[in-house]
């Protein structure tokens, strides 16, 4: 007659990280709930039309990264 081993639980296991939920499911549930968009200007799906809107966009609104020299 075949025991099965019993499957003990470690206390360790609370502690593991659920797993990670995949980054354009979140950015999607964040537009359908909540409006708010997250696009990368280098995104390879927008057209170039679309990636200098975006870059104008974050310009206006945050300012122009600034290039430091060394």
């Amino acid at each position: 007659m075949k025991i099965p081993t019993p499957q003990y639980r470690s206390p360790l296991g609370r502690l593991m990280p659920e797993p990670r939920q995949d980054p354009e499911e979140i950015k999607r549930e964040g537009w359908l709930d909540q409006h708010i968009l997250v696009i990368s200007p280098e995104d390879a799906r927008l057209n170039w039309t679309e990636r200098e809107l975006l870059r104008r966009i974050g310009d206006r609104l945050y300012g122009v990264k600034e290039h430091r020299h060394g």
